[in-house]
């Protein structure tokens, strides 16, 4: 996959045929570690990632609410304020427009607009282009608006966006991530009290590379898997008596089993000790350890997401284990599972090596052939100058770049 160029306010213009008043880049993410800890109270440690969306604005003097994307093409999403509501807009068009629903809802001052977003993000490949596409769109809308919402109240509209409105439950994982994340580090968030701690994550320094393997295998999180995990959590939290399973630690795992069925106690495990893993990596980077220490949480996030959690896939499973047999110090996959990508940490020099392993497994399961690219940890959601160009990485296998306003 080429890299693909985004002139701030070019599509805008295209398509609305006037000038974009702001615009606002939000970047994707890779989860480092801490997967489907978010909406249990618990830790997790994403970083942003060169992929990204843009969103460029503009007011309209009436109360129309219009929506375009350079992927999408076709014409714009067009709405009335006064019957903006869950289920007036759908496909990727929704996450604007919640985010537009959400901001009217908490009562701010959100007239007519015209909104245009353009991204790099791969479709598909679980690296959170809606959450990218939400905040680039709340924060560009509070710019031009002047609404004076911190970024921790960003976080929030964004994720109600996608709750409420889009009708995904997910946690505030990713919204965090495009909002809040510092170059060369990740972000150490705890999602009870939204704490956060950037923890240095500048493995070019230490001979590494952060490659993510996008297996091609769709990433689905709407057929009801997803929502089916959230419930099975919740049964174990009032069945257990405590708040969140964020409350429980591995001594507690042995009153799990005997108190839960077998399905549901594993999906207890996972989340303890994925929280486990995420709190002993972050403890490492903060000594400033070798980052290759992590590779062994990597691949046991992997093989618990992969047991106790059954959130992965076979193109998932192949990846990461092709990598790790290529030499990489730790694989697994990453998002909401069901397809999507493998992240791998690996030597400099070694990415295509990594590349042709993983590619040749997919060859001999008769998968998609996947792509293989480089992230380096990037800054959070910023204002982009109208006119300046935004490129994504290139990769080591063919692909394409989706709609960045997909789920």
């Amino acid at each position: 996959m080429s890299a693909n160029a985004i002139t701030a306010g070019a599509g805008f213009a295209q398509f609305f045929g006037r000038p974009a008043e702001a615009a606002w880049h939000a970047p994707g993410r890779v989860n480092v570690i801490g997967e489907h800890t978010d909406y249990n109270d618990g830790f997790v440690l994403p970083a942003a990632i060169p992929f990204g969306v843009t969103a460029s604005v503009a007011r309209r003097s009436d109360q129309l609410l219009r929506i375009a994307s350079s992927q999408l093409g076709g014409e714009p999403a067009v709405v009335p304020l006064d019957v903006l509501a869950p289920g007036a807009v759908h496909g990727g068009a929704a996450y604007a427009a919640g985010v537009v629903w959400e901001m009217r809802r908490r009562g701010l001052a959100v007239g007519g607009l015209d909104i245009h977003v353009d991204g790099t993000v791969p479709q598909g490949a679980g690296l959170s282009s809606s959450a990218a596409l939400e905040c680039a769109v709340a924060a560009a809308v509070d710019d031009l608006l002047d609404l004076g919402l911190d970024r921790l109240t960003l976080v929030d509209v964004a994720r109600a966006a996608e709750n409420d409105f889009v009708g995904m439950p997910c946690g505030v994982m990713d919204q965090s991530a495009a909002l809040l994340s510092r170059a060369r580090h990740a972000l150490f968030l705890d999602t009870r009290t939204m704490a956060t701690r950037h923890v240095p994550f500048d493995v070019g320094s230490f001979g590494l590379e952060l490659v993510v393997i996008d297996t091609r295998a769709p990433h689905r999180l709407v057929d009801g898997e997803y929502a089916l995990r959230r419930r099975s959590c919740a049964q174990a939290c009032a069945a257990l008596g405590v708040p969140a399973l964020r409350d429980l630690t591995e001594d507690d795992l042995p009153r799990a089993f005997a108190t839960l069925d077998p399905v549901t106690a594993r999906r207890v495990r996972h989340v303890v000790t994925e929280n486990a893993r995420v709190l002993d990596a972050v403890a490492l980077l903060e000594r400033g350890e070798d980052p290759r220490g992590i590779g062994l949480y990597l691949t046991r996030s992997h093989c618990s997401l992969r047991d106790d959690y059954e959130v992965s896939a076979p193109e998932l499973d192949v990846a990461a284990e092709a990598a790790l047999a290529a030499g990489a110090h730790g694989a697994r996959m990453i998002g909401g599972g069901f397809g999507g990508s493998v992240i791998a940490l690996v030597d400099v020099g070694q990415r295509a090596l990594v590349a042709r392993a993983v590619t040749s497994a997919a060859e001999r399961h008769r998968f998609a052939e996947p792509a293989v690219f480089t992230v380096t940890p990037t800054e959070g959601a910023h204002r982009v100058p109208l006119g300046k160009r935004t490129t994504g990485p290139a990769t080591e296998a063919p692909g394409t770049s989706g709609p960045a306003v997909s789920a």
